[in-house]
């Protein structure tokens, strides 16, 4: 999900500089798409800047990474201090 978000969010400027051109021919863009298109890309940044936040470990706290156990595999998690 972060990844198609991520690549979402690199590719909105091309999106738009292609439908800015498309639409340059008949006066260019309104104010309208203007201002949708920057609202829908600050929510994406919104969203991620979220995610980053919520999926994060505090500082300080030791990760555990991924191990086999008894044959089967233990994801990584935080571990004790």
């Amino acid at each position: 999900m972060l990844r198609l978000a991520e690549l979402v969010l690199f590719l909105s400027p091309f999106a738009a500089f292609a439908i800015w051109h498309l639409l340059a021919a008949e006066g260019g863009p309104s104010l309208r798409v203007v201002l949708l298109s920057a609202c829908c890309i600050a929510a994406l940044a919104g969203v991620l800047f979220w995610l980053s936040r919520r999926d994060a470990l505090p500082p300080g706290t030791p990760y555990v990474p991924a191990h086999l156990q008894d044959g089967r595999i233990v994801p990584g998690s935080a571990g004790p201090r």
